[in-house]
């Protein structure tokens, strides 16, 4: 029986410095607004894109630029935001995920705009299609007219750049053949090939085993029988 050991789950950070961000068609217009700062077309603008697409990490390279804030949307608060505004700059992370508080948000859109300050505010919807919900007609119609900049579908060249760079935050330095069978395999995301990194890394541990094209190859076939035994939404997740 192949030995096995229970691998700890510690945390591995993402370097989310201006330096470890890679550019790509898929991101060069989101970059280019950060980049911008402070010469942007509204004092706030929405970075739009889904999960693992790049958004809080260039959300962390301009609060760095910006010497601003980053507090998630569910955590507004009117009284908080005078302090959150200090600087002149905000990240609201997440926005349209969880409970809103309209309130908050209201004043946050015009108090940015009264001290010209710049909020960037990330969503996996542009804020235009969360206004039907609102019950605050003004806030409705400010995020209909909220600039947003999307962050399009990875390239090839790109899911590689990345699949390196998250080996690499791991101390592991992949070779071709392993990067050459794993990228066509992988769903075409940067979440997907976060979490298969993330797998490979944790199986390799789990085994004593090199992380090899050959344990790549077993962890995935793996997976999909484990999926194909699991009924359709079985798992709890949404189909």
């Amino acid at each position: 029986m192949t030995a096995r050991q229970l691998p700890l789950d510690l945390p591995h950070a993402d370097s989310r410095s201006r330096d470890d961000f890679l550019p790509a068609p898929s991101n060069d217009a989101a970059l280019a607004l950060i980049d911008a700062y402070p010469h942007w077309p509204a004092p706030l603008v929405a970075l739009v894109g889904p999960e693992g697409a790049g958004k809080s990490h260039l959300a962390a390279i301009f609060a760095a630029i910006s010497g601003g804030p980053v507090v998630p949307a569910r955590d507004l608060a009117i009284d908080a935001l005078p302090g959150l505004l200090a600087s002149g700059a905000l990240v609201v992370e997440d926005l349209g995920e969880g409970s809103l508080d309209e309130a908050a948000l209201f004043h946050l859109v015009n108090l940015a705009k009264e001290q010209d300050a710049r909020v960037l505010l990330t969503a996996r919807r542009a804020p235009g299609t969360l206004a039907a919900g609102m019950t605050i007609r003004d806030l409705a119609s400010r995020l209909r007219a909220m600039p947003s900049v999307a962050l399009g579908p990875p390239d090839d060249a790109l899911l590689a750049a990345v699949a390196v760079k998250l080996f690499a935050d791991r101390q592991i330095a992949p070779d071709e053949a392993l990067l050459a069978f794993l990228l066509p395999r992988v769903e075409r995301s940067i979440a997907g090939v976060r979490e298969v990194v993330a797998a490979l890394d944790r199986e390799a541990l789990a085994r004593k085993r090199p992380l090899t094209r050959a344990l790549a190859s077993e962890l995935l076939r793996e997976r999909e029988l484990s999926s194909a035994a699991v009924p359709n939404g079985a798992d709890g997740r949404n189909s």
